[in-house]
């Protein structure tokens, strides 16, 4: 597809995708292809493209004679990044907040107590420079070079863990912490108590102390629910 192509069907992908996630067409809405293409003024192959985009993420389906059908909310692929985007860019946010950090409390501890297990010396080393480049922009209102680093110390975890599933889970887990801090749904600055959990769990790995570890990371959890009950109740 040209870049014109793909910069047409990007537009109507971000007019309707979060429009279908946050409920302007319920579930059973059909939209008709023919009737899309002219309000976005896209040729139809355009349109075609950015429906089977939609369909790939199961919030669409598309029936001969019928048109695009949106699905329940129940059938859409919740752990698809770009879906976590739309829904965290919504009215639906408090909710998908919440949804998300309950869901990184639960697989986060397992997965760092087998990251003290199988973590390599040079995993060990990435979460070690990746705290303390949390150290480095923790002050000063530094957010976006605190998330560039707190997303890759928690992708090294999940991939250190050596559980291909909790490894997938890093695009899920980059964007509720990147919602968070996009949408301010965190101090100006990060708590210093959760920073300092985040260079103790990088001790915890290295030393290969899994029930530390899992411990920490349970407390990194819970201290990120209690800024949601301040922050975004």
């Amino acid at each position: 597809m040209s870049t014109l192509g793909r910069g047409l069907h990007g537009r109507v992908l971000d007019a309707l995708g979060p429009a279908i996630t946050a409920g302007e067409y319920p579930p059973g809405s059909v939209l008709r292809t023919d009737e899309l293409a002219q309000r976005f003024d896209v040729s139809r192959s355009v349109m075609r493209e950015a429906v089977r985009v939609l369909e790939s993420m199961h919030l669409v389906e598309s029936r001969r004679r019928v048109g695009v059908t949106v699905r329940p909310k129940a059938e859409w692929n919740v752990y698809d990044p770009q879906v976590i985007r739309w829904r965290l860019a919504g009215a639906d946010r408090p909710h998908q907040l919440r949804s998300l950090t309950v869901l990184r409390s639960a697989i986060e501890p397992v997965a760092a107590a087998l990251a003290a297990k199988h973590a390599t010396a040079e995993q060990c080393a990435e979460l070690t420079e990746c705290a303390l480049g949390m150290v480095a922009n923790s002050k000063g209102h530094r957010l976006e070079g605190y998330l560039f680093h707190d997303i890759a110390f928690h992708r090294v975890i999940l991939n250190a863990s050596g559980n291909e599933m909790f490894a997938r889970l890093g695009d899920v887990v980059a964007e509720v912490l990147t919602g968070r801090t996009r949408h301010e749904v965190m101090f100006e600055d990060p708590d210093p108590a959760a920073v300092t959990l985040h260079v103790r769990l990088a001790e915890a790995i290295r030393a290969g102390d899994a029930g530390h570890a899992e411990a920490l990371t349970r407390e990194i959890a819970e201290g990120a629910l209690q800024e949601l009950d301040i922050l975004a109740p």
